[in-house]
């Protein structure tokens, strides 16, 4: 029997707990006069600095409505239809609400929805425990576009219980015995209540605010002081903290990583799969964490350099209790900087002789904080790939350059300026249109480049923003070739990251550091005139990849801004590439790609990814659904389930890399033979 969701709620089946967690009293959820401002500011930023110019009204007020609906509940598992018809009341308030700095409905929304996670999770026992027929000819929607709200709580424990069903013949399928399975969904489910009981009024206000400005583009967003940081430190590549990658295991938080050169890793004695249980502030009294939401255990763990922190650690070898005292220090984020290594191609080429410089650019980071403090030596991706270009003149010259832009979703736009500009003369390399609508072109001013030979940039529809400058520049200066998806991600915006406040002077006696807001002021154009909003920048060299088809692309999103083009710039191409080139480079590579056998379980696995993308429904019939998972065995990577490197290798050993390596090498003979390079 359903209690009141103001405590908890225990249920006993078939002797295992299962312990519900219901809404909270420690935490109402009722606006504090910061929440007023801050949406009062982010109001008026979107009003005076979006590139839209376009004003926050009803249209923009069901928009929310809509968006905030889809981020609490996205599977339309907990609301019933009769819920949303009372919050549709407020559809074309909501635009006046913020104005005003009334954000009192998005609280409102999540305290309901805390009631009914806990009326669904005191349900959810009976169909973790109940006898599944797994040989009947049934199926359960899994199409999110044709799920409806539910009419009735009849109607939901039916989702509930194909949920379920589906979740413990997934486990049956993977070898696990039924009754360890239920275990394991108790436990999940307990961390679903755990977690959901955890989330602050911060995490609230940032989802409410950014479903309205999500009204205006897919980019702009309001961010809490705890996302603002977790910002800065991805722009920086630097935090402060102990060096060690953290995941929740069942209410546990277990170290998933060491990080090399960090704190952990030289005091040696934390290991992957510990488990912190407390955490104490220097001589201070320990905390328990178990069953503490991860977000909040981060921010325990972290602290400024040559602080220090003890852990509670309960040992994964043999689960002793020990205490460790660590002192935090600045962690560099290695993974994601630039990574360079030269790679001679023989080996991986059937003797095709080359030397290759590869540079893996996963971002355009910059610390901008010490760039405005004027450190003198301060972290920017384009400082990095020119030391990398440095470098392999230094190791003797290399016969082109290959930059991987594969999962580079963007970054700053000073940075993918600067980075274009290593490899071309002085002229213009973007084009910015303002919100007044005049356009400003952004210039490489710096005379000469870093490397004048070949350059095979990688892209995929992953590579978004500031990728897109950089691949734009080359494309359209004739500079290099580009190789990889159909096109990238489209993805023509500027945003900027200003700070939510009301003015320094309050921030100085708050000493609270303010949330922000990420807002598209700016849109970008290509020197050739086109923009490469929603329809990216086509590669030369096409290979087959499931990302391809994957919904990756700025297309995709609701609300995006549409494609458009202004007059090309006075620009001068230098001639490194041209139409003949890129057909014989395409032919040849087509030609190698046809007759791989790795290539050809890639093109099986496109089309079994197409026919399950397109599905609307999955089979809960044993049979059928073990003979479709044999049938995709083949497409699963088998190192998900390995840790993964602390470093991700430069450019692995595989097919898709070493083809890349031939294209390269065609691309060398094809400038020899048109006498653009030397031999």
């Amino acid at each position: 029997m359903f209690k009141s969701p103001w405590r908890s709620v225990v249920t006993f089946t078939m002797g295992l707990t299962l312990l519900v967690v219901g809404t909270i009293c420690a935490q109402q959820f009722t606006q504090s006069p910061d929440d007023k401002k801050a949406a009062q500011l982010v109001c008026q930023m979107v009003h005076r600095y979006h590139i839209s110019q376009k004003k926050i009204n009803d249209e923009v007020s069901k928009k929310t409505l809509k968006r905030y609906l889809e981020t609490v509940d996205p599977l339309k598992l907990y609301f019933l239809q009769a819920d949303i018809d009372e919050l549709n009341k407020s559809e074309t308030l909501l635009d006046d609400q913020l104005l005003a700095g009334d954000v009192s409905f998005g609280y409102n929304v999540f305290k309901l929805y805390l009631q009914r996670v806990a009326e669904r999770l005191t349900r959810v026992g009976r169909w973790i425990h109940a006898e599944h027929d797994f040989s009947a000819d049934e199926s359960r929607l899994v199409d999110r576009d044709a799920i409806l709200w539910a009419r009735t709580s009849e109607e939901l424990d039916e989702r509930w219980r194909k949920r379920v069903k589906a979740e413990l013949l997934a486990k049956k399928l993977d070898g696990t015995k039924l009754e360890d399975a239920r275990k394991q969904l108790v436990k999940r489910y307990n961390n679903v209540g755990r977690n959901e009981k955890q989330t602050d009024s911060s995490e609230i206000l940032q989802r409410y605010l950014s479903a309205m400005t999500h009204s205006f583009d897919p980019h702009s967003s309001y961010m809490s002081p705890q996302t603002r940081e977790d910002f800065d430190i991805s722009m920086r590549l630097q935090l402060q903290g102990i060096g060690a990658a953290l995941r929740n295991e069942e209410g546990f938080t277990t170290v998933a990583q060491i990080v090399p050169g960090g704190a952990a890793h030289k005091d040696g004695r934390l290991k992957v799969g510990d488990k912190i249980i407390g955490v104490a502030q220097d001589a201070g009294e320990f905390e328990d964490i178990v069953e503490m939401k991860l977000t909040r255990v981060v921010r325990l763990i972290r602290g400024k350099a040559g602080t220090k922190v003890r852990l509670r650690i309960k040992l994964a070898d043999s689960g002793d209790t020990k205490v460790y005292e660590l002192t935090r220090q600045v962690i560099e984020l290695k993974e994601s900087a630039v990574s360079a290594k030269i790679i001679d191609t023989a080996k991986r080429t059937g003797g095709r002789q080359g030397r290759i410089g590869i540079i893996r650019l996963p971002s355009f980071y910059r610390d901008f904080d010490a760039e405005r403090r004027g450190v003198e030596n301060f972290r920017s991706a384009a400082r990095d790939v020119r030391k990398a270009l440095e470098g392999f003149n230094t190791d003797g010259n290399v016969d082109a350059v290959v930059i991987d832009l594969r999962t580079n979703g963007g970054g700053a736009l000073k940075d993918a300026i600067e980075v274009s500009g290593l490899f071309i003369d002085q002229g213009p390399v973007v084009r910015v249109k303002e919100l007044d609508g005049s356009i400003t072109p952004h210039r490489d001013r710096d005379p000469g480049t870093a490397f004048s030979g070949p350059v095979v940039l990688i892209t995929s529809r992953m590579s978004a923003s500031a990728s897109e400058i950089f691949a734009g520049a080359i494309k359209d200066y004739h500079r290099g070739l580009l190789v990889g998806d159909l096109t990238t991600h489209g993805k023509g915006t500027v945003q900027n990251v200003m700070p939510v406040s009301s003015g320094p002077i309050l921030n100085f006696f708050n000493r609270k550091p303010p949330g922000a807001l990420k807002l598209t002021i700016q849109q970008f154009y290509r020197v050739n005139g086109e923009s490469s909003q929603e329809r990216g920048i086509p590669s030369d060299v096409h290979l087959p990849s499931i990302v391809d088809h994957m919904d990756f692309g700025e297309s995709s999103l609701e609300n995006h801004l549409p494609f458009d083009k202004i007059p090309a710039a006075n620009f001068a191409p230098v001639g490194m590439i041209n139409e003949k080139i890129i057909e014989v480079i395409q032919t040849r590579s087509q030609a190698r790609v046809a007759k791989h056998a790795e290539f050809a379980k890639d093109r099986v696995a496109i089309e079994r990814f197409k026919l399950r993308k397109d599905r609307k429904t999955v089979s809960l019939n044993e049979a059928v659904l073990k003979k479709e998972l044999d049938e995709n065995k083949d497409d699963e990577d088998a190192a998900d389930d390995k840790p993964a490197p602390a470093i991700p290798p430069v450019f692995r050993d595989d097919h898709y890399n070493n083809e890349v390596l031939q294209i390269t090498l065609d691309y060398i003979e094809q400038l020899k033979q048109a006498r653009l390079i030397r031999n």
